[in-house]
């Protein structure tokens, strides 16, 4: 493996990605090969992992937290759905590329901050094409703030600078941009990434709480009861969501077992946890 310099990526004689270290708009991103599947890729965006890709299989997703979403999508939807989906952070596109084919007539936009990592990732990894998938280079509050209203059935946030979701994709008022956005019977889902104290996860929950009326929660036991760091996923809709008894047992019998809250166990967990304001954030 070496350090690329500009231009397109490196592909290999019959045409696959070749690992490497290359320089995007943003600073460096890595592409390793996975050494426990011959056909994964492990995406690294300024030395932290991003992502993971099949290039055999569009449908396997290696992170838990992406098969916990993609399995609450599947429990609301049948896949003759034409989902409508915003995802609000690029990385490989490991979702996107998954929905894509769960659901082949998803109509799919892909907001990435970073030009030139969207431009790599587009040219190794073979993904659909407009309108099927659009990569869209943009902040993704500034462009959430555009978008018309009641325009996405889906919208996932799923945006980190290092290790820390952006202050202004956390607050009250961005997520009531996200409610306009979604169509009636929509689902907003996020992936926060929170410490053992869980203060951000609370105050996340509180803050999705105080503008959907039913939200849910999936992570794996340990991360609930504060044993360790790692990733809890928060969805809130208009509708009720995460209720379904099929999509409790499948997310048991995962590979990291995880646990379904319902809406009130989810207010419970918030308890009087503050909202997140713009005005804390400095947005």
């Amino acid at each position: 493996m070496g350090r690329q310099r500009g231009g397109r990526a490196a592909r290999t004689s019959d045409g696959g990605p070749v690992a490497g270290v290359y320089p995007i708009d943003t600073g460096t991103c890595e592409l390793a090969v996975d050494n426990l599947n011959p056909h994964g890729w492990v995406l690294k965006v300024n030395g932290v992992e991003s992502s993971h890709i099949d290039l055999s299989d569009p449908t396997y997703l290696d992170f838990e937290y992406m098969r916990w979403i993609a399995e609450l999508v599947a429990s609301h939807w049948s896949t003759d759905r034409r989902v409508r989906a915003l995802h609000l952070g690029g990385g490989a596109c490991s979702l996107a590329r998954h929905l894509a084919a769960r659901y082949p007539d998803a109509r799919q936009v892909v907001v990435e901050l970073d030009g030139k990592l969207a431009e790599l990732v587009r040219e190794w990894f073979d993904l659909p094409r407009a309108p099927l998938l659009r990569l869209r280079v943009g902040e993704a509050r500034a462009v959430t703030e555009t978008l018309t209203e009641s325009s996405r059935d889906l919208i996932v946030r799923d945006v980190f600078a290092g290790n820390t979701t952006p202050a202004s994709l956390t607050t009250t008022e961005f997520t009531g941009h996200v409610r306009r956005v979604l169509a009636p019977g929509g689902i907003y889902v996020v992936n926060c990434g929170d410490t053992r104290d869980l203060v951000l996860a609370r105050r996340e929950a509180a803050t999705i709480g105080s503008v959907f009326p039913h939200t849910t929660v999936i992570a794996d036991p340990a991360m609930l009861k504060g044993r360790r760091y790692g990733n809890i996923v928060i969805a809130g809709s208009d509708v009720p969501i995460g209720d379904d008894p099929a999509l409790v047992r499948t997310l048991l019998g995962g590979g990291v077992p995880a646990h379904v809250w319902d809406d009130g166990q989810v207010r419970a967990f918030a308890g009087a946890a503050r909202v997140l304001r713009d005005a804390e954030s400095g947005s």
